[in-house]
């Protein structure tokens, strides 16, 4: 297979329910010649249940496996990522989750958004923009956050907690990642600032994001804790070192 362009990531951990799934659709539109051509990585945490297996049961030639000893979070997963998409010399890299919550259909109006932005951000909340099957406390939640960390820090931004997301890794290699230290969906928060900051070309996309069939969610109270610390955080470091007019 010829080396592609573009890389998705894709954190698991325990999801045996829906990864097969997952990777049975993405190899569907594999096949169809108007869609990008891409490659996957999945980073496994150490999955105590059958999600390693049937990865390499399924044995796509397009799909690079990597199992880390323990569970060390989203934002270290997706970091991982970006240096081995570095590595291995990729232009862009996607983030997408494993347990359904992430359309491929969405995923191809991602893939196809214009090459002159930097950052594609799949969102629930501009126009056209749909989220099935969430509870109203989760709704709250996600909605209120994101007008906090919209108002907070200065984005034009209506969606910055969206973990479905095309980035070019040419700009991700000029942003410090080190300082980058959320481990939840806050990571998704930071990245999306530090883009920002840097001047980037910034493009939300609406999708239709699937509260998940399979297994149990990873969000938590202590998670979303995180990520209004990190929103408090970043508007501090706005206030003294942004370099961008807002």
């Amino acid at each position: 297979m010829v080396h592609s362009n573009i890389l998705i990531i894709i954190p698991t951990f325990n999801e045996e329910e829906s990864i097969g799934i997952l990777l049975k659709q993405l190899n569907s539109i594999q096949r169809v010649n108007s869609v990008p051509q891409f490659e996957v990585l999945v980073i496994d945490d150490n999955s105590s249940d059958q999600t390693v297996a049937i990865i390499k049961e399924l044995d796509f030639e397009w799909v690079n496996l990597k199992v880390r000893l323990k569970k060390e979070g989203l934002g270290n997963a997706y970091k991982f990522g970006f240096n081995w998409a570095s590595e291995n010399q990729y232009m862009y890299v996607v983030e997408m989750d494993a347990d359904g919550s992430h359309r491929t259909d969405d995923l191809l109006k991602i893939l196809a958004a214009d090459e002159t932005f930097d950052l594609v951000i799949g969102s629930r909340w501009i126009q056209n923009g749909t989220i099935t099957n969430w509870s109203l406390h989760r709704r709250l939640i996600s909605c209120l956050g994101n007008i906090y960390a919209k108002k907070l820090l200065g984005m034009k931004v209506d969606d910055s907690t969206s973990g479905f997301r095309r980035l070019r890794l040419s700009k991700l290699a000029q942003l410090d990642l080190d300082s980058i230290t959320s481990k939840g969906y806050g990571f998704q928060i930071e990245i999306t600032f530090a883009f920002w900051l840097s001047g980037s070309m910034i493009l939300e996309v609406p999708i239709n994001f699937l509260e998940r069939e399979f297994g149990k969610s990873k969000m938590s109270f202590r998670i979303a804790v995180e990520a209004f610390r990190t929103v408090t955080f970043l508007s501090l470091k706005r206030r003294f070192f942004s370099k961008r007019s807002i």
